[in-house]
């Protein structure tokens, strides 16, 4: 287990327990990634997960199980997930100290 690879807000926990509590099939964690894309060539991927990848690197927060691909551990060391709402949109935000641009 890692806490340091990535942490979560409040925000961010409380988001995702209720993403996973509001599903129909269970998912035991979230699934961390990166892929090509976005402006500056690298856009985060989420999805739910069942099970851990044999590579991935575990990270569990304040309730919730993180499951960080390890094709994009080298490029999330130190992020914070957070979830942000506001009048005209929520979702998560990465703050990742990494990022040369966004």
């Amino acid at each position: 287990m890692s806490t340091s690879l990535m942490s979560l807000t409040d925000a961010a926990a409380e988001r995702v327990k209720h993403l996973m509590t509001s599903r129909d099939e269970p998912a035991t964690g979230l699934r961390i990634g990166i892929r090509t894309g976005g402006c500056s060539g690298m856009a985060y991927s989420m999805d739910f997960a069942q099970d851990k990848e044999p590579l991935d690197e575990t990270v569990e927060e304040k309730g919730v199980t993180l499951f960080v691909d390890s094709k994009a551990l080298m490029f999330l060391i130190g992020t914070e997930m957070d979830y942000v709402e506001d009048k005209l949109q929520s979702g998560f935000v990465f703050n990742n100290p990494n990022e040369k641009g966004r």
